[in-house]
């Protein structure tokens, strides 16, 4: 009867120990993985939200252009002298000045 009621609150207390563990694998997945990944969301929407008209950008496919007009959810970038292109906002991802030159 003892040893019976003894294996019951060890099991009951195994199931507290398997809660706690998944509590703590969800908080470091959280730190280490969901919080920096949103905070460079917001870094990236911010530079967004900063480009002018005259900054030097580029796009995600490696097209270097100087911004000529921002509309709602667009850029009209001008890549050579009398070829403008509208790319979306999201596929603009750094300045040409953060680029690394190799000439």
């Amino acid at each position: 009867m003892l040893s019976i009621l003894l294996q019951a609150t060890a099991q009951e207390g195994g199931q507290w120990v398997t809660l706690i563990m998944m509590a703590l694998i969800f908080v470091v997945f959280y730190f280490f993985m969901i919080r920096p990944q949103m905070k460079k969301q917001k870094e990236i929407k911010k530079f967004r939200d900063s480009i002018a008209i005259g900054d030097k950008v580029i796009t995600s496919g490696g097209i270097y252009g100087k911004v000529k007009d921002i509309k709602q959810d667009s850029f009209v970038l001008e890549i050579a002298e009398n070829v403008r292109v509208t790319v979306d906002k999201n596929s603009v991802f750094a300045t040409a000045a953060d680029a690394p030159t190799t000439r």
